[in-house]
């Protein structure tokens, strides 16, 4: 699977995979999801975030095996 949307760059975020060069790192996805699960209260908090941002961050966060 094809993780176009996780960026990393060591001048921003300290390096932190991020959500499409946003400053918005993968972990803080994450923690969002947690906080917001019901994804519309969640896009309205950031309405930068997409679907498929959430989704990609969570494939890269979950275990590989």
């Amino acid at each position: 699977m094809k993780l176009d949307r996780i960026t990393s760059n060591p001048q921003r975020m300290n390096g932190q995979p991020c959500i499409r060069n946003l400053r918005l790192t993968v972990h803080r996805v994450i923690e969002l999801l947690a906080t917001y699960p019901d994804r519309e209260e969640l896009r309205q908090k950031f309405p930068e975030l997409e679907d498929e941002d959430i989704r990609q961050a969570q494939v890269f966060s979950s275990p590989r095996l």
